[in-house]
């Protein structure tokens, strides 16, 4: 890549008959605008990869994007019990990774939870809610990879396959009980 890059530089220099040590002083300026970069005119640094795509989404970094999903997912109510996933840790903000984005530049976002108990019945549906959620609360594109933390619960894998497959969360809210189970956990309070 280095040599790829000092080719480059000396081709475009080359009308100005620099010499090697020019071009690889101007090889050290233009590699460390884009790492350090500064806050002034030619100088500033240059987003490159999943920084730049970040930006354009709206956030500062991929620290920022993890906090705004943590933030959506805090606030969804158990099935079963009149607390948050929040309150019951199963939603912890450590199980939000930040991944690299896909081939064609869609942010790729990692859930992890946590079910109370190995045997939880409502893993899938605490699954559904969270996909639901995040796709609703976020105005861009972004690819959900959702998983039970491993070794939690006695299905995981089963449960893994289901909470990620699209045509079974399309399925699953097609049927209306289902879609206000749903609703009612992610709805936001009043």
């Amino acid at each position: 890549m280095l040599a790829f890059i000092k080719r480059k530089l000396s081709e475009s220099d080359s009308t100005s008959n620099s010499n090697s040590t020019t071009t690889e002083s101007v090889l050290v300026r233009k590699t460390s605008q884009m790492s350090l970069g500064s806050s002034s005119g030619e100088d500033a640094a240059v987003d490159i990869g999943e920084d730049a795509l970040l930006k354009e989404l709206g956030y500062k970094n991929a620290n920022d994007l993890q906090e705004t999903v943590y933030d959506c997912l805090r606030t969804i109510r158990d099935p079963e019990k009149p607390a948050t996933l929040e309150d019951l840790n199963v939603i912890y903000e450590d199980g939000i990774f930040v991944m690299p984005s896909t081939k064609s530049n869609v942010s790729v976002v990692r859930i992890e939870f946590n079910p109370t108990v190995p045997h939880c019945s409502l893993a899938t549906l605490i699954g559904l809610c969270i996909r639901v959620k995040v796709e609703r609360s976020l105005a861009h594109n972004i690819k959900l990879d959702i998983f039970i933390k491993k070794g939690t619960h006695n299905t995981e894998e089963e449960i893994n396959k289901q909470i990620n497959d699209k045509e079974r969360i399309a399925a699953a809210m097609e049927n209306p009980n289902l879609r206000e189970l749903v609703e009612n956990c992610i709805k936001d309070e009043e």
